[in-house]
């Protein structure tokens, strides 16, 4: 019998005053009990609990959870069905059996507040680049003349949207070599209404002259692939379930995950415009950006992941 179907029977069988806490305590441990691994819009068992049992529930995931005593709205003690039981079950089970991250069971995902739709064509959107678009966090080195803006390597749109949300007079590109993520990234735009300043454009890296004409750009917006050959060798079943382009950053050859970042750095400046800036995710890679680049002088940005995550670099301080 598959994980599935014997949580089903279990549901089926469970007794019928079951609440909903209960259910996502049951669940929390199936998945910590399962070695899952995290990182895909949740960090903990506990958070990934929640998000599978409410979709399975058909509740909104902001569905409040908190002690009923101080909250009379929360549903801690809402009463799970049977039936209920078995479809937060079906997709938990499918999320231990497949490895795979909630958001592609969900086709949904979310960030900073806004929801996605995702699919296994385009890495799960987790940038920590959206925060700070949307806590104004490199507003100090924009000014009312930034009117451009280039999310590179888009993938499913949401840099993009976002920043079309946060900069209501700013035009938009999204940019991504993978016709299959721009396919994606269309729905996004269409999703939020935004078509009329988000333009998608196929191209590989900087080299398409379609976006030379549609510069120079104030702000430049990139989560490349940065991962290093010994960190991809090591990553997880639920990584492995991303497209592979969009997470390698050895696919020149190196090892240390720079080989996109070296052309960027090349070519940015002459998609910039006076004054403009690069904002780029590196993950964590600090150590290998900064053995490649020794020279570069850069700006570490503030996430909640800490200060060495992300970067901004002025167009004058780039190799010209």
């Amino acid at each position: 019998m598959s994980l599935s179907s014997s949580a089903n029977s279990e549901c089926l069988a469970a007794d019928p005053s079951q609440t909903l806490i209960e259910l996502i305590n049951r669940s929390e441990a199936q998945l910590v009990a399962a070695g899952v691994s995290f990182g895909h819009g949740t960090t903990n068992a506990r958070d990934e609990a929640i998000w599978l049992v409410l979709w399975g529930l058909g509740l909104p995931l902001d569905t409040p959870l908190d002690d009923p005593l101080e909250n009379p709205e929360s549903k801690v003690n809402r009463p799970v069905t049977p039936m209920e039981c078995a479809g937060a079950a079906t997709i938990l089970g499918a999320r231990i059996s497949t490895r795979k991250p909630a958001a592609y069971l969900t086709q949904e995902a979310w960030l900073q507040g806004v929801a996605f739709y995702v699919d296994e064509r385009v890495i799960v959107p987790r940038s920590l680049i959206a925060e700070l678009l949307v806590d104004g966090g490199f507003d100090y080195w924009l000014s009312p003349s930034t009117h451009k803006v280039l999310d590179l390597c888009t993938g499913n749109g949401s840099l993009a949207v976002i920043a079309a949300m946060v900069f209501p007079e700013v035009s938009v590109v999204g940019s991504d070599l993978s016709a299959d993520a721009l396919a994606v990234a269309r729905i996004n735009v269409d999703k939020h209404a935004l078509a009329d300043r988000i333009q998608l454009l196929a191209s590989d890296g900087l080299n398409a002259p379609e976006l030379k004409s549609a510069g120079p750009f104030n702000l430049i917006l990139c989560n490349p692939p940065y991962v290093n050959a010994d960190s991809m060798a090591a990553l997880p079943q639920e990584y492995l379930a991303e497209p592979f382009m969009a997470l390698d950053g050895n696919q020149a050859g190196s090892r240390d995950g720079m080989d996109f970042i070296r052309g960027l750095l090349a070519q940015a400046p002459e998609h910039l415009a006076p004054s403009g800036v690069l904002v780029l995710e590196i993950g964590n890679e600090r150590e290998n950006f900064e053995a490649a680049f020794p020279q570069l002088e850069v700006v570490w940005l503030e996430t909640s992941a800490g200060d060495d995550q992300v970067l901004l670099i002025s167009i004058d301080a780039l190799p010209k």
